[in-house]
């Protein structure tokens, strides 16, 4: 089953002359349960495309759809709330809140849109992520690699459609690297989540289930399921 696709998606930044196309026509669909990774140097256009199947940036042209919904056909504060109940994010930054211990960085999502927690699947998920002994900890009381998977357990917890992560292993080593990009691998086949990864990184890639390449905004190869 499709559970995300683009359809002539387009991004021009600026107008006139000094207008610039990140992204151009692109076609893309990715099953669920699928692990994507999405390949290209700096400029290629892949964080701008992650952005626009985030819902994070809207498109000058084209659709993105999530579980058949057409995303853009959303106002603002509906498009934030889908994009809170169907998308979870893993951000090269970790972007955990400094003032909140793992546990409630964990389930602030969850709290932010007013949802009760699933005690047993969060500490589930919690469980199969390492974070059990951590629970008390402030971020700054965490290493790159646990701060990231403590990211991955937010991201995972508020059970979304798709996973969308951004260099997600950028500011850690390659050791920790391994680990963490191993741990959402398993963790997104566990409880069936879609996940679309963007880098620049081709060992990292090589861990996913599929990989497109794009380049100066355009897929050059294998946008779609059957490519």
């Amino acid at each position: 089953m499709i559970v995300l696709k683009t359809e002539a998606l387009t991004k021009i930044y600026g107008k006139g002359q000094s207008s610039v196309t990140a992204l151009e026509n692109v076609d893309l669909s990715v099953e669920q349960g699928e692990f994507l990774a999405i390949v290209g140097t700096s400029g290629s256009g892949k964080s701008t495309l992650l952005h626009m199947l985030g819902g994070l940036d809207r498109p000058t042209s084209g659709k993105v759809y999530v579980e058949n919904k057409d995303i853009f056909s959303l106002k603002d504060e509906p498009l934030t709330i889908f994009r809170r109940r169907k998308i979870g994010f893993v951000f090269q930054a970790f972007n955990l809140v400094p003032t909140l211990n793992v546990y409630e960085n964990i389930v602030f999502p969850i709290q932010l849109d007013g949802n009760t927690i699933d005690e047993t699947f969060t500490n589930e998920v919690i469980s199969s992520l390492g974070l059990a002994e951590m629970l008390n900890r402030l971020p700054n009381q965490l290493s790159g690699g646990q701060q990231q998977r403590v990211a991955i357990a937010r991201a995972l917890a508020t059970k979304p459609a798709i996973v969308l992560a951004d260099e997600p292993t950028g500011n850690l080593d390659s050791k920790t690297s391994q680990d963490v990009l191993s741990l959402l691998k398993v963790t997104g086949q566990k409880y069936s989540q879609t996940i679309v990864m963007i880098t620049h990184n081709e060992a990292i890639a090589q861990m996913a289930d599929r990989i497109i390449r794009i380049e100066d905004g355009h897929i050059i190869r294998g946008g779609n399921v059957n490519d």
